[in-house]
């Protein structure tokens, strides 16, 4: 089955017509993706946002400095978003649970990988994907921050360097709805 049957392109438009945009980084689960179809690596992603970045549409997310895909996103400077139904939440609680590092998880999850046409790994049951072309790297230091609330949420989060968050920022380079799941 080719990627076109399954999926078909929409404008950043669209996603707003079609999708809770903060429903979509607020409540559901999605996926993070990098890699290539001999290597890649899926997280699962939690929050977000979009929007114009250098009069640009565009994503960013937060994750972890030790993750590996935030590794894979650096080497291959591109990543998918991936948004599912409710119905795989347990297949992406699992990616988000178990290093891909030196493992080969995503052969023991219950997803069907493909390639888009540009060559990014997403997946068939995914309801929405959006496809980014990586920006920028940043890590904040709690001091960035004016609220209480922030300064704490970095000052617990940075008790091990490990643990540090880095915001990766990403330009839409496609959106793709699943012509059957939505």
């Amino acid at each position: 089955m080719q990627f076109s049957d399954l999926f078909k392109q929409i404008s950043t438009k669209d996603i707003c017509a079609g999708f809770d945009i903060f429903k979509l980084v607020g409540n559901d689960f999605f996926l993070i993706t990098s890699g290539n179809k001999d290597n890649y690596n899926s997280m699962t992603g939690s929050g977000g946002g979009f929007g114009m970045l250098f009069r640009t549409p565009s994503t960013w997310c937060v994750i972890r400095s030790d993750r590996y895909t935030l590794e894979l996103i650096q080497k291959e400077k591109t990543y998918t978003l991936s948004y599912f139904t409710d119905e795989y939440k347990d297949q992406l609680i699992f990616l988000g649970n178990k290093t891909g590092r030196g493992t080969d998880k995503m052969k023991e999850v219950k997803l069907t990988s493909v390639q888009t046409p540009s060559g990014n790994i997403t997946f068939k049951e995914a309801k929405l994907i959006i496809e980014c072309k990586l920006t920028q790297i940043t890590m904040p230091h709690p001091n960035d921050f004016y609220s209480q609330e922030a300064r704490d949420y970095l000052t617990e989060a940075y008790k091990n360097p490990s643990d540090y968050r880095k915001y990766v920022f990403g330009e839409i380079t496609a959106i793709w709805e699943n012509n059957i799941k939505k």
